[in-house]
């Protein structure tokens, strides 16, 4: 077998896999899954910009900027009141952050975004599994 139809047959099995794990998943573990898929592609886009590879990093960015939409369109302000316009305002910055660092190619402005992600995802981690 060929690389090439190594890659194709993985990549089709990690669909399959992906597509069922998201069939069984919570709404909370959704939002977990499309956290740590930004962290993933944000670290990949830093990967790119580091070996001057800036078509995978627009791509990259381009997913991650993908992913905050998603948890924007997640967000309910009416339920969520004050912490609900909060986290749209800070996915909002994320969003932005990501075009700039993609505009400069700038790592650094993607450790932001990173850091800011890490800590919305440990404040959803932590909570307890009777309010999810």
């Amino acid at each position: 077998m060929t690389a090439l139809a190594y890659r194709n047959n993985a990549n089709k099995y990690a669909a399959m896999h992906t597509e069922t794990v998201i069939d069984d998943a919570s709404p909370h573990k959704l939002i977990q899954m499309l956290m740590s898929g930004f962290l993933m592609r944000v670290n990949a886009s830093k990967g790119s910009i580091d070996r001057g590879d800036f078509e995978e990093k627009s791509i990259q960015i381009s997913k991650a900027s993908a992913i905050v939409g998603g948890l924007m369109d997640g967000i309910d302000i009416e339920k969520g009141g004050d912490i609900a316009v909060n986290l749209m305002s800070l996915y909002e910055y994320i969003n932005a952050r990501l075009f700039q660092a993609s505009a400069q190619n700038n790592a650094e402005i993607l450790d932001e975004v990173l850091v800011l992600m890490r800590e919305i995802k440990q404040a959803w981690d932590a909570i307890p599994e009777t309010y999810q």
